[in-house]
């Protein structure tokens, strides 16, 4: 259990149990709205190739995800620790910020 705090950066037992909470709530949250929001833009299975269509479901699950996460991290009162994991995240994807 030490470890894990050490590696997620958190300092209460119950900070963890929260931000746990955040991210799987937040992961199953991305994979249930991408495929509704796919189907607003008119992306449907049946009407492409699997090679196309897989790519682009990741893309919507990882937009949908990265808004998710600030936003669920905000509603648990961890929004300072979900908006520097979200600054992390963003810089291994290549974008920058302050």
């Amino acid at each position: 259990m030490e470890l894990l705090r050490r590696i997620l950066k958190v300092e209460t037992n119950i900070q963890f149990v929260v931000v746990f909470l955040v991210f799987s709530i937040t992961g199953m949250g991305a994979v249930f709205i991408a495929k509704p929001m796919m189907g607003w833009f008119g992306i449907d299975y049946e009407q492409m190739n699997w090679y196309v269509f897989w790519p682009l479901r990741i893309l919507f699950m990882t937009v949908c995800y990265q808004i998710m996460l600030v936003t669920f991290g905000t509603l648990a009162g961890q929004r300072v620790y979900f908006w520097r994991v979200e600054k992390r995240m963003l810089r291994r994807f290549g974008i920058r910020l302050k």
